[in-house]
Protein backbone atom coordinates (compact mmCIF):
# COMPACT_ATOMS: atom_id res chain seq x y z
CA UNK A 1 0.00 0.00 0.00
CA UNK A 2 1.28 3.05 -0.79
CA UNK A 3 2.51 5.37 1.64
CA UNK A 4 0.10 8.26 1.35
CA UNK A 5 -3.40 5.88 0.57
CA UNK A 6 -6.19 6.57 2.43
CA UNK A 7 -8.39 4.30 3.31
CA UNK A 8 -12.29 4.48 3.81
CA UNK A 9 -15.10 2.90 5.34
CA UNK A 10 -18.81 3.05 4.32
CA UNK A 11 -20.34 6.10 6.75
CA UNK A 12 -23.51 4.13 7.01
CA UNK A 13 -24.39 4.15 10.57
CA UNK A 14 -26.54 0.92 9.41
CA UNK A 15 -25.15 -2.79 8.74
CA UNK A 16 -24.70 -2.65 5.01
CA UNK A 17 -26.78 -5.08 2.96
CA UNK A 18 -23.87 -7.24 2.45
CA UNK A 19 -22.88 -7.48 6.44
CA UNK A 20 -26.73 -7.98 7.42
CA UNK A 21 -26.57 -11.00 4.98
CA UNK A 22 -23.59 -12.33 5.90
CA UNK A 23 -24.45 -11.80 9.80
CA UNK A 24 -27.88 -13.48 9.32
CA UNK A 25 -26.11 -16.47 7.63
CA UNK A 26 -23.85 -16.89 10.59
CA UNK A 27 -26.68 -18.55 12.67
CA UNK A 28 -28.36 -20.09 10.04
CA UNK A 29 -24.67 -21.48 9.07
CA UNK A 30 -24.56 -23.01 13.02
CA UNK A 31 -26.44 -26.09 12.72
CA UNK A 32 -24.57 -26.89 10.17
CA UNK A 33 -21.13 -26.90 11.18
CA UNK A 34 -19.16 -29.39 13.39
CA UNK A 35 -18.83 -28.93 17.27
CA UNK A 36 -15.62 -27.70 16.48
CA UNK A 37 -13.94 -26.37 13.15
CA UNK A 38 -9.87 -27.26 12.93
CA UNK A 39 -9.16 -23.45 11.92
CA UNK A 40 -10.55 -20.27 14.22
CA UNK A 41 -10.21 -16.96 13.55
CA UNK A 42 -10.46 -14.93 16.82
CA UNK A 43 -10.93 -11.45 16.52
CA UNK A 44 -10.47 -8.94 19.74
CA UNK A 45 -12.27 -5.77 20.08
CA UNK A 46 -14.44 -3.41 22.47
CA UNK A 47 -17.62 -2.50 22.37
CA UNK A 48 -18.13 1.25 21.46
CA UNK A 49 -19.18 3.12 24.23
CA UNK A 50 -18.15 6.61 24.02
CA UNK A 51 -15.25 7.42 26.27
CA UNK A 52 -14.13 4.04 27.02
CA UNK A 53 -13.09 3.23 23.14
CA UNK A 54 -10.35 4.70 21.46
CA UNK A 55 -9.84 7.02 23.93
CA UNK A 56 -6.03 8.38 22.50
CA UNK A 57 -8.32 9.41 19.78
CA UNK A 58 -10.90 11.36 21.62
CA UNK A 59 -8.87 14.99 21.70
CA UNK A 60 -9.30 14.75 17.22
CA UNK A 61 -12.40 13.26 17.00
CA UNK A 62 -14.32 13.76 20.42
CA UNK A 63 -16.03 10.44 22.37
CA UNK A 64 -18.59 9.82 19.79
CA UNK A 65 -16.61 10.22 17.16
CA UNK A 66 -14.21 8.01 18.44
CA UNK A 67 -16.46 5.13 19.11
CA UNK A 68 -18.02 5.74 15.80
CA UNK A 69 -14.26 5.27 14.50
CA UNK A 70 -14.46 2.32 16.81
CA UNK A 71 -18.00 0.94 15.37
CA UNK A 72 -16.68 0.97 11.59
CA UNK A 73 -13.59 -0.35 11.95
CA UNK A 74 -15.20 -3.74 13.72
CA UNK A 75 -17.84 -3.57 11.18
CA UNK A 76 -15.17 -3.86 8.33
CA UNK A 77 -13.33 -6.06 10.39
CA UNK A 78 -16.29 -8.66 10.88
CA UNK A 79 -17.18 -8.41 7.30
CA UNK A 80 -14.13 -9.33 5.63
CA UNK A 81 -13.75 -12.37 8.35
CA UNK A 82 -17.41 -13.64 7.49
CA UNK A 83 -16.62 -13.53 3.80
CA UNK A 84 -13.64 -15.41 4.44
CA UNK A 85 -15.49 -18.19 6.83
CA UNK A 86 -18.49 -18.41 3.32
CA UNK A 87 -15.49 -19.96 1.25
CA UNK A 88 -13.69 -21.95 4.09
CA UNK A 89 -15.96 -24.06 5.73
CA UNK A 90 -13.79 -25.19 8.29
CA UNK A 91 -12.62 -21.70 9.68
CA UNK A 92 -14.89 -20.68 12.93
CA UNK A 93 -15.03 -17.09 14.24
CA UNK A 94 -14.78 -16.07 17.94
CA UNK A 95 -15.28 -12.25 19.08
CA UNK A 96 -13.34 -11.54 21.90
CA UNK A 97 -14.55 -8.32 23.51
CA UNK A 98 -14.30 -5.79 25.90
CA UNK A 99 -16.79 -3.58 27.70
CA UNK A 100 -20.36 -4.05 27.40
CA UNK A 101 -21.76 -7.96 27.24
CA UNK A 102 -22.94 -10.26 24.91
CA UNK A 103 -25.95 -8.96 24.37
CA UNK A 104 -24.96 -5.85 23.78
CA UNK A 105 -22.58 -7.32 21.38
CA UNK A 106 -25.50 -9.88 19.81
CA UNK A 107 -27.43 -6.38 19.27
CA UNK A 108 -25.07 -4.50 17.70
CA UNK A 109 -23.06 -7.72 15.11
CA UNK A 110 -25.65 -9.84 15.14
CA UNK A 111 -25.28 -14.13 16.12
CA UNK A 112 -21.87 -14.70 17.03
CA UNK A 113 -19.23 -16.79 19.36
CA UNK A 114 -18.73 -14.31 21.69
CA UNK A 115 -16.02 -14.60 24.49
CA UNK A 116 -15.32 -11.89 26.62
CA UNK A 117 -11.75 -10.94 26.99
CA UNK A 118 -9.94 -11.98 30.35
CA UNK A 119 -8.06 -9.83 32.59
CA UNK A 120 -4.52 -8.70 32.28
CA UNK A 121 -2.27 -7.67 29.40
CA UNK A 122 -2.95 -7.59 25.78
CA UNK A 123 -0.10 -9.97 25.89
CA UNK A 124 -1.74 -11.98 28.76
CA UNK A 125 -5.19 -11.78 27.25
CA UNK A 126 -3.54 -13.20 23.62
CA UNK A 127 -1.65 -16.11 25.17
CA UNK A 128 -4.83 -17.10 26.87
CA UNK A 129 -7.28 -16.99 23.86
CA UNK A 130 -4.69 -18.75 21.74
CA UNK A 131 -4.33 -21.63 24.99
CA UNK A 132 -7.81 -21.48 25.34
CA UNK A 133 -8.44 -22.38 21.22
CA UNK A 134 -5.75 -24.97 21.06
CA UNK A 135 -7.00 -26.94 24.08
CA UNK A 136 -10.71 -26.99 22.04
CA UNK A 137 -8.95 -28.83 19.26
CA UNK A 138 -8.06 -26.26 16.74
CA UNK A 139 -5.35 -27.16 14.70
CA UNK A 140 -4.34 -23.06 13.51
CA UNK A 141 -5.17 -20.34 15.08
CA UNK A 142 -5.38 -16.61 13.85
CA UNK A 143 -6.09 -13.52 15.78
CA UNK A 144 -6.31 -10.53 14.91
CA UNK A 145 -7.62 -6.60 15.95
CA UNK A 146 -9.58 -4.23 14.34
CA UNK A 147 -7.24 -1.74 14.51
CA UNK A 148 -6.24 -1.94 10.76
CA UNK A 149 -8.70 -1.21 7.80
CA UNK A 150 -6.28 -2.37 4.93
CA UNK A 151 -6.34 -5.99 6.17
CA UNK A 152 -8.65 -7.99 3.53
CA UNK A 153 -9.23 -11.31 2.39
CA UNK A 154 -6.25 -12.00 0.13
CA UNK A 155 -4.24 -11.31 3.89
CA UNK A 156 -6.60 -13.31 5.89
CA UNK A 157 -6.18 -16.71 3.45
CA UNK A 158 -2.04 -15.58 3.18
CA UNK A 159 -2.03 -16.22 7.07
CA UNK A 160 -4.07 -19.70 7.02
CA UNK A 161 -1.92 -20.93 3.90
CA UNK A 162 1.20 -19.46 5.58
CA UNK A 163 0.80 -21.45 8.64
CA UNK A 164 0.71 -24.82 6.47
CA UNK A 165 4.62 -24.53 6.53
CA UNK A 166 5.76 -22.28 9.28
CA UNK A 167 4.95 -22.19 12.91
CA UNK A 168 4.02 -18.03 13.53
CA UNK A 169 2.68 -15.76 10.65
CA UNK A 170 2.91 -11.96 12.01
CA UNK A 171 1.44 -9.05 10.22
CA UNK A 172 3.54 -6.11 11.06
CA UNK A 173 2.08 -2.99 11.64
CA UNK A 174 3.74 -0.04 9.84
CA UNK A 175 4.30 1.56 13.56
CA UNK A 176 6.08 -1.38 15.00
CA UNK A 177 3.39 -3.87 16.38
CA UNK A 178 1.42 -5.85 14.75
CA UNK A 179 -1.82 -6.42 13.48
CA UNK A 180 -2.42 -10.66 13.26
CA UNK A 181 -0.78 -13.39 14.46
CA UNK A 182 -1.29 -16.65 13.67
CA UNK A 183 0.03 -20.26 15.44
CA UNK A 184 -0.41 -23.98 15.02
CA UNK A 185 0.44 -24.54 18.48
CA UNK A 186 0.55 -22.56 21.45
CA UNK A 187 3.92 -20.89 22.64
CA UNK A 188 3.15 -18.63 25.71
CA UNK A 189 6.75 -17.23 25.83
CA UNK A 190 5.65 -15.12 22.35
CA UNK A 191 3.49 -12.75 24.60
CA UNK A 192 6.19 -12.63 27.96
CA UNK A 193 8.26 -9.74 28.46
CA UNK A 194 6.94 -7.83 25.38
CA UNK A 195 6.49 -3.70 25.97
CA UNK A 196 3.00 -3.59 24.69
CA UNK A 197 2.21 -0.38 22.86
CA UNK A 198 6.13 0.39 21.98
CA UNK A 199 7.16 0.65 18.50
CA UNK A 200 9.60 -2.39 19.78
CA UNK A 201 6.50 -5.34 19.68
CA UNK A 202 7.09 -6.85 16.55
CA UNK A 203 11.21 -6.73 16.86
CA UNK A 204 10.69 -7.94 20.90
CA UNK A 205 8.34 -10.83 19.35
CA UNK A 206 10.42 -11.88 16.60
CA UNK A 207 13.53 -12.13 18.94
CA UNK A 208 11.49 -14.50 21.00
CA UNK A 209 10.47 -16.46 17.86
CA UNK A 210 14.32 -17.48 17.09
CA UNK A 211 13.25 -21.24 17.19
CA UNK A 212 10.44 -20.79 15.07
CA UNK A 213 9.84 -20.95 11.05
CA UNK A 214 7.89 -17.48 10.69
CA UNK A 215 6.10 -16.17 7.94
CA UNK A 216 5.42 -11.64 7.38
CA UNK A 217 2.68 -10.73 6.06
CA UNK A 218 2.30 -7.33 3.82
CA UNK A 219 2.63 -4.37 6.66
CA UNK A 220 -0.76 -2.55 7.51
CA UNK A 221 -0.94 1.14 9.09
CA UNK A 222 -3.10 0.71 12.24
CA UNK A 223 -5.52 3.49 13.15
CA UNK A 224 -4.70 4.33 16.86
CA UNK A 225 -3.37 7.82 17.63
CA UNK A 226 -4.79 10.80 16.03
CA UNK A 227 -1.68 11.45 13.28
CA UNK A 228 -2.53 7.59 12.23
CA UNK A 229 -5.75 9.78 10.48
CA UNK A 230 -3.77 10.72 8.00
CA UNK A 231 -4.24 7.43 6.27
CA UNK A 232 -7.49 6.66 6.62
CA UNK A 233 -10.63 8.90 5.48
CA UNK A 234 -12.59 8.78 8.44
CA UNK A 235 -16.65 9.97 7.83
CA UNK A 236 -18.78 10.35 11.13
CA UNK A 237 -22.25 9.87 11.18
CA UNK A 238 -24.56 13.10 10.60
Amino acid sequence: MAKNQKLSIANDHRLSPVFKRLQGASAADKADRVPCNRLLLILFTRYPEPGNTKTRLIPALGADGAADLQRQLTEHAVLKVKEVCCTQPDLALEIHFQGGDAAAMTSWLGAHNFRQQTAGTIGQRMERAFAHAFSSGRTAVVLIGTDCPGLNTDILHEAFDALHKNDLVIGPAVDGGYYLIGLKAPHPFLFDDISWGSASVLQQTLAKANSLTVSLLPPLHDIDRPDDLAHFDYHPNP
